[in-house]
């Protein structure tokens, strides 16, 4: 008992870093979770063996956690989204739904963030689960995912990821290089340019709410950048252009929605709003949650993942009383 209790005093510090570490090799917060649950039961179990002359426990529990994922892995595709399946769809014709199709997950700030400190370093967290990073990491085969994730985003020497891995060094330094050629090829532009203070993006995640609730169009054009995109998996189609996806809205869904609640959140590092609508037994039902990127030209990209599956994961219910407001 007293070896349990040592290694759960030692290990709870990193659970977090671990679930950004899980969730950037598997794209699925809920994956994640079991991952990293699974991780800590593999570690309890062997920890009266650990020897911390060896490897620091931080280590120990990276290296438990990304042999899970790599097995998890194996004879898997990547997790989609609709953009990295095919061309833009028109706004006018009817919408295809893939339920069946393991799309990419946001991930929750609140359950990642790490807690208040060095504002540079919480910026470059933040930046290594950034949706764009995360989509992009799929286009990679899960051992070069782990090395850049290893490598590139918590610099571990290359010999030690070379050990984790059963390889060489030089065999790392490769697949590193590999993982950038590709990296710079699936990249999104929006990626490279730069955001807005965080009190900025908040704001604007704000006007963005009420425009939407309010169905203001002359409000939410006046937030949305040139070449704005919208995807909402399941959903096949993607729209691009403040034209299309305004379009896109007045056609399909006027107003807005009739009846519905945004609750501002946070995904990704980013800004977002967990979507409520209201039913026909008057209780407003979890919807989707809405993930912004957000540049120096306003919203660039608007992702809406349509799966009420994820609210539990924002620490949000899936059915509000009959009495909560709608704007």
């Amino acid at each position: 008992m007293v070896v349990q209790t040592d290694f759960m005093l030692a290990a709870d510090p990193f659970r977090r870093e671990l679930l950004a570490h899980c969730y950037r090799m598997l794209g699925s917060v809920h994956e994640a979770e079991d991952l990293v649950q699974e991780t800590y039961l593999r570690a309890w179990r062997a920890y009266a063996g650990f020897d911390d002359e060896r490897a620091s426990l931080r280590t120990w529990l990276y290296r438990i956690a990304t042999n899970a994922c790599l097995t998890t892995l194996k004879g898997r595709g990547r997790r989609p989204m609709p953009s990295g399946l095919g061309g833009p769809g028109d706004p006018e014709q009817p919408l295809q739904q893939r339920p069946e199709v393991p799309w990419l997950q946001p991930l929750p700030n609140a359950l990642v963030d790490p807690p208040p400190g060095d504002p540079a370093a919480i910026v470059a967290f933040r930046a290594s689960v950034r949706l764009a990073f995360i989509v992009a990491l799929q286009h990679l085969p899960a051992r070069q995912r782990a090395v850049l994730i290893l490598r590139d985003v918590l610099a571990w020497p290359a010999a030690e990821v070379a050990d984790l891995l059963g390889t060489t060094t030089v065999a790392v330094n490769s697949a590193l290089q590999r993982a950038h050629a590709q990296l710079a090829r699936v990249s999104p532009a929006e990626d490279r340019v730069a955001e807005p203070a965080e009190p900025e993006q908040r704001e604007l995640l704000d006007r963005y709410v009420t425009a939407f609730v309010s169905s203001d169009v002359t409000a939410l054009q006046q937030l949305l950048a040139e070449d704005v995109v919208l995807e909402m998996p399941p959903y096949l189609e993607w729209f691009s252009g403040r034209a299309a996806v305004i379009s896109f809205l007045q056609a399909k869904v006027p107003p807005f929605q009739r009846a519905m609640l945004l609750i501002p959140s946070g995904a990704n590092g980013q800004p977002a709003a967990a979507s409520y609508r209201r039913g026909t037994d008057g209780r407003l039902h979890a919807h989707s949650v809405y993930v912004l990127t957000i540049t120096a030209a306003g919203i660039e990209r608007i992702t809406a993942f349509l799966d009420p599956g994820l609210f539990p994961a924002f620490g949000l219910p899936p059915v509000l009383p009959a009495t909560s407001p709608t704007p």
